[in-house]
Formats: structure tokens, C-alpha cells, sequence
């Protein structure tokens, strides 16, 4: 009984885990909307980046088409 009272007192760990959480409130939502409406655009900048990096490739190797 003394061990259960002992563990409910000790609050060594609360500070943190309220911290966690907080954070987790915060960067949810935010991650949320950056997934729903910036992932487009994030996608884009990426594809639009690799076609352009293969077709200055292609002109530095002389090829018309990429072999694999």
C-alpha cells in the first residue's frame, strides 16, 4: 500500500508528459493542414524538378530517350 501511495505522489514525470502533449496539440493541426493543402504543391516542386533534372540529362548525354 505504502508503494501504490509513493507512485501516486510522485510527480517526476508529469512535466514532461504535459510538455508532449502540448506539443502534440500544436504540431497535429499544423501537420494536418500541410498534408491536406500543401502536399500538392510540395509534390509538384518535386516532380517538376526530377522531369526537368532528366531532361538536362539527356541533353548532356546526347540521347533523345532514357535507357535503362
Amino acid at each position: 500500500m505504502k508503494l501504490l501511495r509513493r507512485l501516486h505522489r510522485d510527480e517526476r514525470g508529469a512535466v514532461s508528459l504535459e510538455t508532449v502533449l502540448l506539443i502534440g496539440a500544436i504540431a497535429l493541426p499544423i501537420l494536418i493542414y500541410m498534408l491536406k493543402f500543401g502536399w500538392p504543391r510540395i509534390r509538384n516542386v518535386f516532380t517538376g524538378g526530377a522531369d526537368t533534372l532528366e531532361r538536362e540529362t539527356e541533353a548532356v548525354m546526347g540521347t533523345g530517350s532514357s535507357e535503362h
